[in-house]
């Protein structure tokens, strides 16, 4: 069966967004493959569950409404502590107009984000108290 074994962000600057993206995940950096290689490739600490993220070079800008993105989960963490690590660490928020009007009930709640490169992701958790600017 077919797997996937890495994705790959497109990034202007890859040690910036390799350091956000270290310290989002608690990833580590891969040891280059062969002399020479210079590709920042970042996964999992050794034991731990999740794909590896490679931060490839790129020259186009960044989507605002863009056809493939990370969805993370917050875990055990409530997602507006997390939704504030993340803004700690040099991720923005993002103005995001598809969020749901009326949430169906048992839906996650989610956040739009921007890394410090532009590309969006979502962190999706629970809440544990009401809802910023909702109460």
């Amino acid at each position: 069966m077919t797997t996937i074994g890495q994705i790959s962000l497109g990034v202007t600057d890859d040690v910036r967004a390799a350091e956000f993206w270290r310290r989002a995940l608690g990833y580590v950096r891969r040891p280059p493959r062969y002399e020479g290689d210079e590709w920042i490739v970042l996964e999992p600490p050794p034991g731990t569950p999740g794909v590896a993220i490679a931060m490839d070079v790129s020259e186009s800008p960044a989507e605002e409404f863009p056809r493939t993105h990370l969805d993370l989960k917050a875990g055990d963490r409530d997602l507006d502590e997390e939704v504030d690590r993340l803004v700690a660490l040099g991720a923005r928020r993002v103005d995001w107009p598809h969020y749901p009007k009326a949430p169906r009930p048992g839906e996650p709640a989610y956040v739009v984000l921007a890394d410090p490169e532009g590309n969006r992701f979502c962190v999706e958790g629970r809440r544990s108290g009401p809802v910023p600017g909702k109460g």
